[in-house]
């Protein structure tokens, strides 16, 4: 039993971590892009509405949500950790440093660009999933589901969160396009063949996941979505 847990202690054992972790939220981001999507339905958030009532009622959904969040959390805690262990290794900077020969900008600013991005969850959580899953959400739609594309529409009225959003998103961007393909390397997903296919993938799914959930609050904002 210590082995194991040494195994997950060590350098290589938090990376496993942080590929298997950001592998499972990666496709949470598909699930969570998809149904806030409806929105673009756009009659009155009566689609969305519905699409967010079964995530919030289906039991194997509620479950997958302890899951989630243990996932969110392991993969935050062991990013920081390898920030801290990769700053604790190399305590003085060489006098003359050329990263962007070895690595992209964004490879190399992940616990920043992870920061950005546990700041916009905790806003996020607060302003949406505290309200759908323990304060209630005051309306209801003519379906009778909660109307949390209502709240949706008033929150992003304040325009100093719309920036926030889509500060966030483009922070998801790129920590998505060193995360994507570094998780299947991670685990061993190498493959001379396979490799260049995993890493156009991770790019195309970067800039699209980003761009939709930017353009939701930014479509609400202009009133294109009613």
């Amino acid at each position: 039993m210590a082995s194991f847990g040494n195994a997950f202690s060590s350098s290589i054992g938090k990376k496993l971590i942080m590929g298997i972790t950001g592998l499972f939220l990666i496709s949470f981001l598909l699930v969570h892009c998809f149904i806030n999507a409806l929105i673009f339905v756009n009659d009155g958030g009566l689609t969305f509405n519905m699409g967010a009532h079964f995530m919030g009622t289906n039991w194997l959904i509620r479950a997958m949500e302890i899951v989630l969040f243990a996932g969110l959390l392991a993969h935050i805690i062991q990013g920081f950790r390898l920030v801290f262990q990769n700053q604790a290794a190399r305590p003085v900077k060489y006098a003359v440093t050329n990263g962007a020969a070895n690595s992209k900008w964004y490879s190399r600013s992940m616990g920043l660009l992870g920061t950005l991005l546990l700041i916009f969850l905790i806003v996020h959580i607060n302003k949406f999933w505290v309200m759908s899953r323990f304060t209630g959400i005051p309306t209801t739609d003519a379906n009778g589901n909660h109307d949390l594309f209502a709240v949706m529409v008033e929150t992003f009225k304040d325009p100093l969160l719309v920036i926030l959003y889509v500060l966030a998103m483009v922070s998801l961007a790129y920590h998505l396009l060193h995360g994507f393909s570094s998780a299947f390397q991670t685990l061993g997903w190498n493959h001379k063949k396979y490799t260049p296919l995993i890493k156009s993938l991770g790019v195309w799914y970067s800039i699209i996941i980003s761009l939709l959930f930017a353009s939701m609050p930014i479509a609400m904002y202009l009133g294109l979505i009613k």
